[in-house]
């Protein structure tokens, strides 16, 4: 009964957008299509509005939803169909390529419940985009923007009892392409394996934030893979957050490994600063992650009339400004409270009517469907 429905769905996914217009799951309805197929067969999906989950209380921690979609690719370098599947572990050889070379990139997205209790993606086929540019430079095969994107609905759509209340939080989706097929010597896995799954999460980080910048440790380098969101960029850093926590900190903003004087990003987002009404930010070349809640920002900020600059900023310059902030899908738009640079604190405002909260404003108001998006950036997925 369960293979009846899940062969149904795999159907659906490969019948022409002009036959199947979306797939409404959860908040107890299905489409009339799907609720025929179902008829006599045991439910795939749950029907509760909302997930049992304290919504006020979510952090940004893992709470096991009930779906997530993966799909193959062997050697013909093309990713068969994938499918949604109950969430559980994952069966993989201990010579997988991930696992031997860390060949492996994962990305982050968001669903969004608006007051109507639409649902709505954030620009997901940038994500699609970005997860290509890492594809090629870890010598891995990839999903088409196409059915990244439809991956990341299903998984949204199956998993909609889990999509926080408006104003509690959302649904982050994280996309994983990982080397699975065996391999012993130094060379790309032959099996690919995309993976979505889900959670339910509030806001990365509490603001305002309190960074130590790192003068040792270095997140990337010049010519290396810093400039895609491989899994590899992430375990090193763990070393310079941990002593920083130690320390009372929140995080950690980096310093670049050639003149450690410019500014690059903190561990799991970009940063910017604000001077004279002038928002400027480090320029990405190579060693910092393009991230789209970054490109985004800078979109709105110059729409608003701020003069934005991507360039080299140095710490001495960060210790000047007038306001901080960070932003990347976890986290959103963070102002920054203050930063220690060789014992030395600097404070920075904080609070209503600050360039920062003008911009997370706007960006939120455009995920949730409170504010036209003009930039085309959101995808209704009801």
């Amino acid at each position: 009964m369960i293979l009846a429905c899940s062969l149904y769905l795999r159907g659906l996914a490969q019948a022409s957008l002009s036959k199947v217009k979306h797939l409404s799951i959860g908040a107890r309805c299905l489409t009339a299509e799907a609720t025929t197929a179902l008829r006599d067969s045991e439910p795939m999906f749950r029907y509760e509005e909302y997930g049992d989950a304290d919504w006020n209380k979510l952090g940004f921690c893992l709470t096991r939803t009930d779906y997530m979609y993966m799909a193959k690719c062997s050697e013909n370098k093309i990713f068969q169909q994938g499918r949604l599947s109950n969430y559980g572990n994952v069966e993989i050889s201990p010579a997988a390529g991930v696992l031997n070379y860390g060949q492996g990139l994962f990305e982050g997205t968001k669903a969004y419940r608006g007051d109507d209790g639409r649902i709505f993606l954030f620009r997901p086929e940038q994500n699609a985009i970005r997860m290509g540019i890492g594809a090629y430079r870890m010598c891995m095969q990839s999903p088409s923007v196409q059915q990244f994107v439809d991956a990341v609905k299903q998984t949204a759509l199956a998993n909609k009892r889990w999509i926080p209340p408006p104003g509690k939080g959302s649904l982050y989706l994280r996309p994983l392409l990982i080397g699975t097929g065996p391999i012993l010597g130094l060379s790309p896995a032959p099996e690919y394996t995309f993976l979505v799954y889900a959670s339910p999460v509030e806001n990365y980080f509490k603001a305002p934030l309190n960074l130590y910048v790192e003068d040792e440790f270095h997140r990337a380098t010049r010519g290396g893979a810093g400039g895609v969101k491989s899994i590899s960029n992430y375990a090193p850093v763990l070393k310079a957050i941990s002593k920083a926590k130690g320390q009372g900190f929140l995080d950690v903003l980096y310093l670049d490994s050639v003149h450690k004087k410019y500014i690059e990003e903190v561990s799991s987002c970009n940063i910017f600063l604000v001077k004279d009404n002038v928002i400027s930010t480090p320029e990405t070349v190579g060693t910092i992650l393009v991230r789209i809640t970054r490109k985004s920002i800078i979109d709105i900020a110059r729409d608003y009339g701020c003069k934005v600059e991507e360039r080299p900023v140095a710490i001495d310059e960060l210790l000047q400004a007038d306001e901080v902030f960070t932003t990347g899908t976890a986290v959103s738009v963070a102002a920054v409270g203050g930063i220690t640079y060789k014992g030395q604190r600097v404070e920075y405002k904080i609070g209503d009517g600050l360039v920062s909260q003008k911009l997370y404003k706007t960006l939120v108001g455009i995920q949730v469907g409170k504010i036209e998006d003009k930039y085309n950036w959101v995808i209704d997925i009801n």
